[in-house]
């Protein structure tokens, strides 16, 4: 790693190896169903139980069987959202919850996945915990949240990457990594068009979110010119992101 100051360099003092050294491109949620549904045979006998916290429209759910047919998955959400009044789909599981207490018992769940939610919750931190209680020993729990985002859809709280990791660490979990998703001033931007961005911009901004934001791709050139390594790269682009994705394990298992 350059011994040259970059922005991210203070955070990767903080965080150490929770910042990946693999690769720094744009992280989704998305991708850690993949990555852990895939990395186990499905097995009838021995089906994937997943709990997607805060499902909104439930539309997780055909991402988790795409990977396992098998998979035991359930959603979970408030009463009413905007998000859940926009649900119509019937095929799947789905509960509510006051927000805090998830209503399954201890070691319930292998998967907790929890996309875009965190900002929305008014107490992250007993949340947090009913998260590790209901996880089997090893089970992970894995999504994204915001960072430097604009208020959207009832959002109470953002989360900078160093907050999160200790908020995981005070529930009992073990954070493993937390990756660079879309840009801040990509998110910045869209909220400047109100609640309905023109067509032609949201069709840019959907790109921007899933595949490289316009000051991502400014670091990258960036951590080329000033020979950053991995390392430090993400956690520059963590320093400014507007979400980030995090996975983080219960201990034991």
């Amino acid at each position: 790693m350059s011994a040259r100051r970059f922005p991210g360099r203070e955070l990767l003092d903080e965080l150490g190896s929770v910042v990946p050294g693999d690769h720094s491109r744009q992280a989704l949620a998305e991708d850690y169903i993949e990555q852990r549904l895939g990395a186990r045979p499905a097995a009838p006998s021995d089906p994937w139980r997943a709990l997607d916290l805060g499902c909104g429209d439930g539309g997780s759910v055909d991402r988790f069987r795409s990977v396992d047919p098998e998979v035991q998955w359930i959603g979970l959400d408030l009463p009413d959202s905007p998000e859940v009044r926009a649900r119509r789909r019937t095929d799947a599981e789905f509960e509510t919850f006051d927000g805090v207490t998830i209503p399954f018992p201890d070691a319930s769940f292998d998967l907790v996945y929890c996309r875009q939610v965190l900002e929305h919750v008014r107490h992250p931190e007993p949340l947090l915990a009913e998260v590790a209680r209901v996880l089997t020993p090893g089970g992970c729990f894995a999504g994204s949240t915001s960072q430097l985002e604009p208020y959207h859809s009832l959002s109470v709280l953002n989360f900078t990457p160093l907050g999160m990791v200790t908020l995981l660490r005070a529930a009992g979990l073990e954070p493993e990594e937390l990756r660079p998703g879309i840009d801040g001033f990509a998110l910045i931007s869209v909220r400047l068009f109100g609640s309905t961005p023109p067509r032609w911009f949201q069709r840019q901004f959907d790109r921007w979110w899933a595949t490289r934001s316009p000051l991502n791709a400014v670091i990258d050139v960036y951590a080329r010119v000033a020979g950053l390594d991995v390392q430090a790269s993400n956690a520059t682009k963590l320093v400014l992101c507007g979400a980030f994705t995090f996975l983080a394990r219960r201990p034991g298992g």
